[in-house]
């Protein structure tokens, strides 16, 4: 059973929302459970400490990016606002039009929305991707790199706060200050050859002052994650997190032929056990320990959007950013024909469903998407 929770109402953009179509499939049953209510039942004041047991069976639990998906939290791009454009927006390629809410309008056209309003100022709370990971039986806020993101985490609370109430381990990385000294105030904004000469250095927008890091640089295969440095994820971030998931956790650094680096998951999308979408355009430097442990690298084809539709954020490959229902069920955009002959070709079903305006606003299916529960255990797929 997938469980589709959603949260409604929202100030400026930053609310967040739990919802995925109907197009999952009709045989999919679904169960609601008000936020606000469950909430109420376990009342805290001042005076009385919160004792209660936690369950033996956490309601967070994923270990991967393939197995079964039972619950999972997708954003809403109502009011979203443009942020300010500092020194780390800027490097960020524009295309910009904000058409989003009628795709995900579309996604969510049979759920029942549910829940309580969520108030606070920001650009969006769209892409829970950014900000959550669950590992295990935990959920992680990332800390965030932009300043106009830095309180994106308070839509989020009510549901992290029900998971904690029902057992589930719950962990916020240290907020950085996001002080000028986290930002190469003098970052060149020129050429795409300057951007290449700078990232194969290893030299990005944001420095090692404190650290930060999005939760969409991390993707998970077991007791293996990957990682990649980027824009927004400092070498002290992947740090923070590789000492917090030690020793069960391995934490591999990866990188790509990528000018401008911000989140890995329309670079290298791992849709299975030992098999990964590798981005043709932004080869990954590593690729070859994968094939050695192993591992199918699929070469996803060329999207199929056009040139004049506006992205901001985010390029056209937002095509192989899919979300995996399990091994033999994806997500896809319904737009892009080839890449579903692709999954097809793997003996993946495809579920079409139109994102091609949510696309604008900077991302794709894994983006708009954290899944909070996955059917599975804990195993090792890599080396």
């Amino acid at each position: 059973m997938l469980r589709v929770r959603c949260l409604r109402g929202g100030s400026r953009g930053a609310e967040a929302a739990h919802l995925i179509g109907a197009m999952v499939g009709r045989a999919v049953s679904r169960a609601f459970r008000s936020t606000s209510s469950s909430t109420a039942a376990l009342p805290l004041t001042v005076d009385e400490p919160f004792t209660e047991p936690a369950p033996e069976e956490s309601p967070v639990c994923a270990h991967t990016e393939w197995d079964p998906l039972e619950e999972v939290i997708v954003g809403r791009a109502e009011n979203a606002c443009v942020p300010p454009f500092t020194v780390e927006v800027k490097v960020q390629p524009a295309k910009c039009g904000f058409t989003a809410e009628a795709d995900v309008l579309c996604l969510s056209s049979q759920t029942a929305p549910e829940g309580e309003a969520v108030f606070c100022a920001g650009m969006y709370a769209a892409m829970p991707r950014d900000i959550l990971i669950v590992v295990g039986n935990e959920i992680i806020e990332a800390p965030m790199a932009w300043r106009a993101r830095f309180f994106e985490y308070r839509a989020y609370r009510p549901l992290i706060k029900e998971y904690f109430r029902r057992g589930a381990k719950w962990t916020t990385a240290p907020k950085p200050t996001m002080s000028d000294e986290l930002y190469d105030q003098d970052y060149p904004i020129r050429t795409v050859e300057d951007r290449h000469k700078l990232a194969a250095q290893g030299k990005f927008v944001t420095t090692e002052f404190e650290p930060c890091f999005d939760a969409a640089d991390f993707i998970r295969a077991g007791t293996d994650i990957f990682v990649q440095r980027s824009q927004v994820t400092n070498f002290m971030g992947i740090e923070w997190m590789r000492r917090h998931l030690a020793p069960t956790y391995k934490i591999h650094i990866i990188s790509f032929k990528d000018p401008n680096p911000m989140h890995i998951d329309a670079t290298f999308n791992i849709i299975g056990p030992g098999l990964v979408l590798s981005n043709p355009d932004r080869p990954c430097r590593q690729i070859e320990m994968f094939k050695k442990a192993g591992w199918t690298v699929v070469t996803p084809p060329a999207p199929l959007i056009p040139d004049n539709h506006p992205l901001w954020m985010s390029s056209k490959w937002l095509s192989m950013n899919v979300l995996m229902l399990d091994e033999k069920r994806v997500m896809v955009d319904a737009n892009e024909t080839n890449i579903q002959k692709m999954f097809e070709s793997l003996g993946i079903q495809t579920i079409r469903v139109g994102i091609r305006h949510a696309n604008s606003l900077g991302g794709g299916f894994h983006c708009w998407t954290t899944d909070v529960r996955r059917r599975g255990t804990l195993q090792s797929y890599f080396l």
